[in-house]
């Protein structure tokens, strides 16, 4: 695809920001962010809010930094080695790239669930759930117990699975494996979950549990998810992030940023007009 030329002025991209009411209690504040790959930036000075108890969508077309972005927010880019990432990260005003903090404390905070269902093919539903659990140290069946059926009723799956617990994962349909792979990262109780395209690979019926698990979860929980199919993202977020190119052009409510963009580049992608 050959890239547009319109570019967001800093100001269309602050008045953006601005929409987003500054009121709000924010679970987690992405502050003048940029991922690079061997020096070349692959997402540029982003700064994105993001409310608490709230679901979060950012959209654009393929390569643009979605999950770039998003698997910053996890600190998964300290795993690549030409990976680099400057700015701020902060979850309830604490910087999560501070030298100071464990990496592995900070993925217990933040939750992650991939576009590709990936339950742990050897283990049972659940030793699946309690898989991040005993490599805290947590062994008390009890707690283990009480934390499985709570983690897999909020993931809509204890109905469908309760009686056979000691079922292998990869015997379920993907779209169970993938409500299994929610039940896994609520298990450790992040405070934050971020989400990966989570039913790209989902038939519609499927699709539509997994839209209905994220509804009823970000009653509890901060959810920020990205997402190809626009019409989900309208279905689930309150508030939707478009890139471009590694840029942020606009962040507003959800609603607004459909039916009334403030960006030019922006109203051509929600219209269809290239993507």
């Amino acid at each position: 695809m050959t890239a547009l030329s319109v570019k967001p002025s800093d100001v269309a991209i602050k008045e953006s920001l601005d929409t987003v009411i500054d009121s709000e209690k924010y679970k987690m504040i992405a502050e003048n962010v940029t991922i690079s790959y061997d020096k070349v930036p692959a997402v540029k000075n982003i700064t994105m809010k993001f409310k608490e108890k709230s679901v979060t969508a950012l959209i654009g077309p393929s390569g643009c930094g979605k999950t770039t972005f998003l698997r910053c927010l996890n600190r998964m880019h300290d795993m690549t080695k030409n990976a680099s990432v400057t700015g701020k990260v902060m979850i309830d005003n604490i910087d999560l790239y501070d030298k100071s903090i464990d990496p592995i404390y900070h993925r217990r905070k933040v939750g992650m669930v991939f576009q590709k269902p990936n339950p742990f093919p050897t283990m049972s539903i659940y030793d699946n759930v309690t898989a991040g659990l005993k490599l805290n140290g947590v062994r008390d069946k009890k707690i283990l117990d009480e934390i499985v059926e709570d983690s897999l009723k909020m993931a809509y799956l204890w109905d469908e699975v309760k009686h056979d617990l000691k079922k292998s994962a990869i015997e379920l349909s993907g779209g169970q494996q993938q409500r299994l792979c929610i039940a896994r990262a609520l298990a450790i109780q992040p405070e934050v979950l971020l989400m990966d395209e989570p039913a790209s690979a989902l038939d519609p019926i499927a699709t539509q549990k997994i839209e209905e698990t994220i509804m009823e979860l970000k009653k509890e929980y901060t959810i920020i998810i990205v997402t190809h199919n626009m019409q989900q993202a309208v279905r689930v977020s309150d508030y939707t992030g478009f890139m471009y190119l590694g840029d942020l052009i606009e962040f507003r409510e959800t609603k607004k940023l459909f039916t009334d963009p403030k960006h030019e580049l922006t109203a051509k992608y929600v219209q269809g007009q290239f993507g």
